[in-house]
């Protein structure tokens, strides 16, 4: 029995009182799409939809449970002569769905094609979780995206304001903010002083924290020149996570004799946020930043770059400066030699963790928009293009 065949028997097209049948699409991930994706259809099962999930076969391992099939469709990050392949299944797949969801650019502009080679095809939802970034040639092959998305979508959720209003510009009819769910708040389990004397520093240092994956999008070279500016001060900046930037950090690190270790990817984030003078995010663009919203929960003092939707995580609970070297570094400075300031920085965090949304607000709004989009029948009517 095929793929689609296993899922439209398992899953059958809605009826009675069954919940929708939800078909998530999604292309390769980093992690964190995969993560939401997972999350969703978890949840989305336990409410009562048949979800489902196709995507690449590497991410099955991440996604998979009982309950929720997972369909390998390879869906890479930049076109090629896999995206006819990953058509083919996916028209046999959204075939069987009362309405397809669609995570990222690239799968969703393949997901509205594919429905719309289906006669009386789903309706199509599409969350854009990234902002569109390279040359020109890159940002135009996004442009062309982004308008079949925008046109061919029922609605159109972005992680961000900026997002949204991309979506709408384009030609989106319907557009949301995307309610991205903070990750459950883990307490440390060991003290500032365990942490400090792991890394062979003592009270006398400031430590400096940054969470995040080593990739272009989170401002390695910005965290650079900004611990550049640090140099010479008792400051020792810790960066937690792996990536392709890595070796390129230790580079420059040693060259410049920079106040910035790189930790890797580690296990004890909760112990590293809460034993952090200040935290630090120099992202070039952000969504909903997962490892900001974990250190609002911990109860830290944030410094970030005020880009995409970091201001719509942070609130007034966070220090927020434009994209420059010398802004970073002052605030950091700011924030370690002002104790009340610092102070009054960590209990606004743990105020606005308590805002943020939960995985069940989350979920509440995907319900909503399914079911408007089922209830809006096939889309096949619109015109894509």
């Amino acid at each position: 029995m095929s793929d689609a065949s296993q899922h439209a028997a398992t899953t059958p097209r809605s009826g009675g009182a069954r919940g929708p049948r939800v078909l998530q699409v999604l292309g390769s991930s980093a992690g964190g799409v995969a993560r939401h994706v997972a999350e969703v259809a978890r949840g989305g099962a336990a409410r009562g939809a048949r979800v489902a999930v196709a995507g690449p076969a590497e991410l099955a391992g991440q996604i998979a449970a009982p309950g929720v099939p997972y369909l390998p469709v390879e869906i890479s990050d930049r076109p090629g002569p896999g995206d006819v392949v990953a058509l083919r299944r996916l028209r046999a797949l959204v075939a069987t769905a009362d309405v397809v969801h669609a995570h990222g650019l690239r799968a969703g502009a393949l997901a509205v094609i594919a429905a719309r080679a289906v006669r009386r095809g789903p309706a199509v939802v599409v969350t854009l979780h990234n902002l569109p970034v390279g040359g020109r040639a890159v940002r135009g092959v996004a442009a062309a995206l982004e308008v079949v998305v925008a046109r061919g979508a029922h609605t159109v959720l972005g992680v961000s304001g900026d997002l949204v209003e991309r979506a709408a510009r384009r030609g989106a009819p319907r557009t949301e903010r995307a309610l991205v769910p903070a990750p459950p708040h883990r307490a440390a389990s060991a003290g500032p002083g365990e942490v400090r004397a792991a890394l062979g520093i003592g009270d006398d240092v400031a430590l400096v924290l940054t969470v995040a994956r080593l990739a272009p999008q989170k401002g390695l070279d910005l965290l650079c020149d900004a611990a550049a500016l640090l140099r010479g001060t008792d400051v020792l900046w810790v960066v937690a996570g792996d990536g392709p930037l890595a070796g390129e950090v230790e580079r420059r690190s040693q060259a410049e004799s920079l106040p910035v270790r790189l930790l890797g990817r580690r296990s004890d984030v909760p112990d590293l946020l809460a034993a952090a003078d200040v935290v630090v995010s120099t992202a070039r663009w952000e969504g909903q930043p997962l490892g900001v919203q974990e250190a609002l929960a911990a109860g830290a003092a944030v410094v970030a770059t005020d880009v995409g939707g970091t201001r719509e995580v942070t609130g007034d609970a966070a220090v927020l400066v434009p994209t420059d070297a010398r802004a970073v570094a002052e605030a950091v400075r700011e924030v370690l030699n002002d104790t009340a300031r610092s102070a009054g920085l960590r209990a606004a965090a743990l105020e606005q963790a308590a805002r943020l949304p939960a995985a069940e607000d989350t979920l509440d709004q995907l319900e909503r928009v399914w079911r408007a989009a089922v209830g809006a029948g096939g889309s096949g009517t619109r015109q894509v293009g």
